[in-house]
């Protein structure tokens, strides 16, 4: 029986990883810039701002957390927040899970400071150059720590010049996220399991999001799928 290659990390991988992730910048920017709009146009000031995108670092979850908050913070508004970002973000514990035949082979003390940069993006590159027989778990590290760097800053120029990216839409910027998502997927496909199951959950998150409207479709796609390709035979 063959062993399988040592998981390593190094500089090099990081930096691959960082330049995965480049055909995503305009997407990441534009999404970025409109939550420092939306963040300013809530009253929070430009540190809040800062300090909320970059120790939050969930996307969607923070547009749902700003529809719910209202100033002055009472504690039912915080516990509110706190829910809702929970929710949305609770896909993060199947696709953190998916990681574990490579990041388990780390030691805890790396692991679980690095999950911190975990995101949809750098999670599907990783599955993919795992795939690939790459074991140089820096692909993981230096994408999510380019993406958070990215996003951080991206809030800089929605907070005060907003209304220049208020609308990606009218740049065609909405689009390039999506385009990104099903770049990486193809590479994924293998078989009837994962067309299945694919479909289960973008059905699911569709009708969810026709039926309920905002972001709950990532939660009940995400569940649909994932229990879905459990019960599948290949």
């Amino acid at each position: 029986m063959t062993a399988s290659p040592p998981v390593t990390i190094t500089s090099a991988g990081c930096l691959r990883g960082a330049q995965f992730c480049i055909p995503a910048l305009p997407g990441t920017v534009a999404f970025g810039a409109v939550f420092g709009t939306v963040a300013a146009q809530k009253g929070l000031t430009f540190a809040e701002t800062l300090m909320f995108n970059s120790f939050v670092f969930a996307g969607a979850s923070q547009f749902v957390a700003m529809e719910v908050y209202t100033a002055p913070l009472t504690w039912g508004v915080i516990f509110a927040m706190v829910g809702v970002v929970a929710a949305v973000n609770m896909r993060m514990l199947l696709i953190g899970a998916s990681l574990r035949p490579w990041l388990g082979q780390v030691p805890s003390s790396r692991t679980y400071p690095a999950l911190f940069f975990l995101t949809d993006i750098n999670w599907l590159i990783a599955l993919r150059e795992y795939d690939k027989g790459e074991r140089d778990w820096g692909i993981f590290l230096g994408s999510g720590l380019f993406m958070w760097c990215i996003w951080s800053l991206s809030v800089v120029p929605g907070y005060f010049f907003g209304s220049l990216v208020s609308d990606p839409k009218a740049w065609g910027l909405d689009v390039v996220m999506p385009a990104f998502f099903i770049a990486l997927l193809i590479p994924l496909w293998k078989g009837k399991r994962q067309t299945i199951s694919w479909a289960i959950a973008g059905g699911v998150a569709v009708l969810t999001w026709y039926e309920l409207g905002g972001y709950w479709g990532i939660l009940t796609g995400a569940i649909s799928g994932a229990l879905a390709g459990a019960f599948l035979d290949d």
